[in-house]
């Protein structure tokens, strides 16, 4: 049985002599270190033609490493990398460098154009740019973002044929338009592709593979993103059931060493040397998480109000008169294009810059946690000085010093945390605390930023681009987080689904500075704003048809107009609410009814009766709003039922 467990168990580990026809890398047993720690031991892994691999695994695992080993920019310390003849690989890294003084257009071209290509390449290169957000051609790359060197660098991965494309983090600084025509371009795209990315839709729809990096190791699952869940799910079922039948064995084995086994016969010794084996070898190890808990401080009445908030730079309007109240409890997720004003405009809520006109009402109790998109190297000089700069990093300093600059203990719902004890729930062993912050990989600085931004307890958590650089494991944990989180939570993303998973009100930014409000998460709102573009280009197009054609256009369009009006149906969000929202109010009612009860017992202590009221006047509040959404939503319902 135990061997049977076991087989199963190694058909998911990459295995590099299996027989792959068309093989183009092929890497064996290859050891990797970086001072003493060791991302492989012993670890293979091959591609075939066609295939599309997706690389997942912790933020500090080696999935870069990978790439670039595979590019030849770096070497194993042991083993064997082999690539089948002529092969062409495109690498595309995780942060590009372009020579300052060359234009945007110069970058892209630079040693893509070929006496073939000659004559259509720029033309090419200009629609891509175009495409990714890219029109001024001339502007020096020393004058660009980190965003826009990063999507020069994959138009010019995409631009030449080849073989083989290697992507560290292609979907970062896309905005949804532009990570909708990548995804389409590289499903349509023939040749093989090995491709790091946290973007778990986009995983989904590209990846025929997974290969996961744990623990030195990789394994490797043939099928995207969804399938990979499945798999993973049995072969650690798997391994649990063969260290269950490897303990019940051994205990039996003990059993009978006790008993005073004697090594006079070779059965016997084979005994003894097969219980020795048994306990020798080792269990399975669970895979280390990011535990996310923090006790958030309490919000009062007046939480973020934004009055008429206005903001451009030179001529562009960013931001044109945008007013919103935030809610307790609030899920408010900001998209639109690259520069449109949504990283401004968190910027304003947190008062790191000032808006042009307008009012930022923050009240007393509301204390803010800022997650930035960038890790500066530079402190911010428009923070005060016992103000907490959350995008800035020394990287001379220490990581344990840096979480203790917000906190020596953090108040948990485990209890009160030190720095350190913190830190090891964030995958910082204790020999990386006391390394500098320079060390750290570009993942593992963003996790360290997280932490600090929760370790100071905070009730409203700005997120711009969360999903950056965060491993896949650790944006599960903070999304079952955000689920307990009772405090607010605003957030610019590119990332459907975390929008799907944590938001529940989405403001789209239009053209000129204009801000639309739609309910529900990322999907709702792609099918609102497709069912707003029908019914625009049907007014267009009936409109036009009426001056035309006249009378006649008329009679055609009633003929070819659907029998009877569309269907009502549920968004996401609304079916979502619906199923919980009974619940969510009965549990409302029983907590306004111990909240009465314990300002009976306490009526002569002011202090405790007015937080108690406080906390009564909360909780009434979020009820009628729970009510008022069952009202709409059993309406609703009602009117579905009815078709």
């Amino acid at each position: 049985m135990l061997r049977w467990i076991e087989k199963i168990y190694n058909m998911y580990v990459i295995d590099s002599k299996r027989g792959i026809p068309m093989n183009l890398i092929n890497i064996e047993k290859i050891t990797k270190s970086y001072t003493d720690r060791k991302l492989f031991d012993d670890a293979s892994f091959s591609l075939q033609e066609g295939e599309k691999v997706g690389i997942i695994g912790i933020n500090g695992t080696g999935k870069t490493t990978l790439l670039k080993m595979i590019a030849g920019l770096e070497e194993p310390d042991e083993g064997n990398i082999t690539k089948a003849n002529h092969i062409v690989i495109r690498y595309l890294p995780q942060h590009p460098e372009f020579s300052p003084d060359k234009s945007s257009l110069q970058c892209v071209l630079e040693g893509n154009v070929t006496e073939e290509n000659q004559w259509s390449i720029e033309s090419d290169a200009k629609s891509m740019m175009t495409k990714l957000g890219i029109t001024d051609y001339e502007q020096p790359a020393g004058q660009l973002s980190g965003g826009q060197r990063k999507r020069l660098a994959l138009i010019s991965v995409l631009l030449s044929p080849a073989d083989v494309l290697l992507l560290d983090e292609p979907t970062n600084h896309l905005d949804n338009d532009m990570a909708d025509w990548l995804e389409e371009y590289l499903k349509k795209w023939r040749g093989a592709l090995i491709m790091i990315t946290h973007d778990r839709y986009f995983l989904d729809s590209v990846t025929n593979r997974i290969v996961e990096i744990d623990k030195g190791a990789t394994y490797s699952y043939e099928t995207n993103y969804s399938g990979f869940l499945e798999l993973k799910t049995q072969r650690e079922e798997m391994e649990l059931a063969s260290e269950r039948k490897r303990q019940s064995i051994l205990r039996v084995e003990l059993e009978w060493m006790r008993r005073g086994a004697r090594a006079r016969s070779t059965k016997q010794k084979a005994h003894i040397q097969r219980y020795e084996a048994l306990r020798d070898k080792e269990a399975p190890v669970k895979d280390s998480q990011v535990e996310l808990s923090s006790i958030s401080t309490r919000l009062g009445r007046t939480t973020v109000e934004l009055e008429h908030i206005c903001k451009g730079y030179e001529d562009r309007k960013l931001i044109d008169d945008f007013s919103y109240i935030f809610l307790k409890g609030d899920r408010v997720g900001f998209i639109g294009p690259n520069g449109c004003g949504k990283s401004t405009l968190m910027k304003i809520i947190a008062g790191i810059i000032s808006q042009d006109s307008g009012n930022v009402i923050v009240g007393q109790t509301v204390k803010m946690g800022y997650y930035a998109q960038e890790i500066a190297s530079e402190k911010n000089q428009s923070h005060e000085e016992n103000e907490i700069d959350y995008s800035y990093m020394d990287p001379n300093q220490r990581v344990i010093d840096y979480v203790k600059d917000t906190a020596e203990y953090i108040h948990t719902v485990d209890g009160v945390l030190s720095a350190s004890a913190m830190l090891e729930k964030f995958l910082f062993p204790a020999e990386k605390q006391y390394s500098p912050i320079g060390k750290l990989s570009g993942g593992e600085k963003k996790r360290l930023n997280l932490l600090r931004v929760l370790a100071s307890s905070p009730n409203f958590i700005l997120l711009d681009e969360p999903t950056n650089n965060l491993d896949i494991a650790t944006l599960t944990i903070l999304e079952d987080y955000l689920d307990r989180y009772d405090g607010i939570v605003v957030t610019v993303s590119h990332d459907r689904y975390f929008l799907d998973r944590t938001m529940k009100r989405i403001f789209a930014f239009e053209e000129g500075g204009k801000l639309k409000q739609y309910e529900g998460g990322y999907t709702d709102y792609s099918i609102r704003k497709a069912e707003e573009e029908a019914e625009k280009q049907n007014r267009e197009s009936g409109a036009k048809g009426k001056n035309v054609f006249g009378s006649q256009n008329e009679v055609k369009e009633k003929k070819g107009k659907p029998k009877g009006p569309q269907k009502l149906k549920f968004t996401y969000q609304e079916k979502k609410d619906y199923e919980t929202i009974e619940s969510d109010i009965a549990v409302l009612e029983e907590k306004i009814e111990k909240l009465e009860s314990e300002m009976a017992a306490v009526s002569t202590d002011f202090v405790k009766l007015n937080q108690i009221m406080a906390d009564k006047e909360a909780a009434e509040s979020l009820l009628e709003e729970k009510m008022d959404r069952w009202m709409y939503l059993e309406e609703l319902a009602a009117r579905i039922a009815e078709q």
